[in-house]
């Protein structure tokens, strides 16, 4: 005899489950899919029973209420956030690379200086591969699975480093560039899936963050090593963070919702416990809950275009990608791709590396702040500070260079503020309008549209980076305050988006943030132990 769809459907409804655990039903039966057999629960008292495929089951009320713990969801998510490492390693490459290459010819590969276009090229070029990458990410995640398609990210990152290490000509950079671009997007868009999929509620904010706090460690690597090897040992540092992620990450489970996405029923449930560290008999009612939402999800074919009918999915990518473009019109790419030049023209008194270091080391200390507050104080208050921040220190670093450049005012009294605006701006950056762009994204769409969405954002991202970084020179060019000014208004348009538009996700179920940004009142019913009244 099938089982009863109708509520399955409700339990689909009003459980989303493709990202977090939901509180647990009062019904007293439970069904997984047709194929993969059929489990309902019988009596409340010690011993329970369950029919499994037609087999009446004992089981133990201790185990269908174990404790078990998050910590194998935290190391589930810093083994995949290495990969951002590699991402953050990259990233940062440009900055004590442009002195080898534009200053002198000593340990230049090239056997030529180059220009400045061209050094700016060598910068905008990573985001051209990561706006190609992200589509080829989404797919492979949807096709291949999470964990897979983040492993197979270590290709271009080598393909990419090998080509930085064969160089003769600078073309030969753009094309390593775009390619390790490509490797950044793997980074980008299938690990907010993944860290989304394994987390239970109460810890989804905190591992969402991790993004921006492992992008700092490869950013603070960078800057650190860069300056004081060569270029071939720089290089041979910055290719091996990939291997080191691959090594780690390969030991970690897949996301259990996309094994019961392609039926693997049995390893969806092993992969449950093992994060839960719990047995597989006390994750059986959460596999089922999970399941139920995933056929909800896809009862019916999705197509690209259902992004842009279903209201909505089109508020919720219209939101992540205004958080992402509002990410990268902060300037923050400018600032982490010319940070050196920033503090040169700056006239810094402290030298261009140390001061590197010292705001890189400032901006991996504020983003561990994220994951330890996120789920308390919620997203939006979060991102209002974030971007008051940088408000202040954009329109303080535009005045210093206006001062000094087009006033030419002795700025010799203040000639700590350049390091003071750029430590405060990547701090409260790094609290704020790093990390939780990428944790709404994984927040706000349901399962069946998460890799179509996230591919589109991440695109839409890289797309406004390299808009910043290309011709960010050229505006400075013009006056060397414009740019900074220009990011400023930007910044404040990100606080006014925040306040008035943008919706909270703290504590919310995907079905409950679907409602919300349908304009319905949440369909969620009240269930007995759920906490919710």
């Amino acid at each position: 005899m099938p089982p009863t769809h109708d509520h399955e459907g409700k339990e689909g409804r009003y459980k989303e489950y493709a990202y977090s655990p939901v509180p647990e039903s009062a019904s007293s039966a439970v069904y997984d899919s047709t194929t993969l057999g059929k489990y309902t629960e019988f009596g409340t008292g010690s011993p329970s029973y369950r029919f499994k495929n037609g087999v009446l089951e004992k089981c133990r009320d201790s185990d269908m209420t174990e404790k078990g713990s998050t910590l194998l969801q935290y190391v589930a998510a810093a083994a995949a956030n290495l990969c951002c490492v590699s991402a953050g390693a990259m990233l940062a490459w440009t900055s004590p690379i442009k002195a080898k290459l534009q200053d002198s010819l000593d340990d230049n590969p090239l056997g030529v200086k180059i220009t400045d276009d061209e050094n700016s090229w060598i910068g905008s070029l990573v985001a051209v591969g990561a706006m190609i990458g992200s589509f080829i990410a989404g797919y492979m995640a949807e096709r291949w699975g999470r964990k897979k398609t983040l492993l197979a990210a270590v290709i271009p990152f080598t393909l990419g480093w090998i080509l930085v290490a064969s160089a003769k000509v600078v073309f030969q950079l753009y094309v390593a560039r775009i390619i390790l671009g490509i490797g950044l997007a793997f980074a980008f868009t299938v690990v907010p899936m993944y860290c989304g999929e394994i987390a239970e509620i109460s810890v989804r904010g905190a591992l969402g963050s991790f993004l921006q706090l492992f992008v700092t460690f490869g950013l603070l690597y960078s800057y650190s090593i860069g300056p004081y090897v060569s270029y071939l040992v720089f290089w041979i540092c910055c290719a091996a963070v990939p291997f080191v992620f691959f090594a780690v990450f390969m030991t970690m489970p897949e996301s259990p919702y996309f094994l019961l996405k392609i039926g693997k029923r049995e390893e969806a449930v092993q992969a449950l416990a093992r994060l839960r560290s719990k047995s597989p008999a006390s994750v059986q009612k959460e596999a089922d809950e999970m399941q139920a939402a995933v056929e909800e999800a896809f009862r019916e074919e999705t197509n690209f275009s259902d992004l842009f009918t279903v209201k909505a999915n089109l508020k919720a990518l219209i939101y992540t990608c205004l958080l992402a473009s509002f990410q990268q019109l902060s300037g923050i790419n400018v600032v982490l791709f010319y940070m050196g030049n920033i503090f040169e023209s700056a006239k810094s008194s402290l030298p261009s590396p140390i001061a590197t270091i010292i705001v890189a080391l400032v901006q991996t200390c504020a983003s561990a702040v994220t994951p330890v507050v996120v789920d308390r104080l919620g997203r939006k208050v979060l991102l209002i500070f974030s971007g008051i921040g940088e408000i202040l220190t954009m329109g303080s670093l535009g005045l210093y260079m206006y001062l000094q450049d087009t006033a030419h005012a002795d700025v010799s009294g203040i000639s700590f503020l350049p390091v003071l605006s750029l430590v405060v701006f990547i701090s409260t950056y790094s609290v704020g309008w790093g990390p939780l762009p990428w944790t709404v994204m994984g927040e706000m769409f349901t399962s069946n549209v998460k890799s179509k969405a996230s591919g589109i954002t991440v695109c839409i991202c890289w797309l406004m980076s390299f808009m910043t970084t290309k011709f960010s020179t050229n505006l400075a060019s013009v006056a060397t305050c414009a740019p900074y000014w220009l990011f400023g208004i930007f910044c404040l348009l990100s606080v006014l988006f925040t306040i008035f538009v943008l919706p909270e996700t703290k504590g919310k179920s995907v079905q409950e943030i679907q409602d919300e940004l349908n304009g319905v009142k949440s369909s969620l019913p009240v269930f007995e132990g759920s906490g919710k009244h």
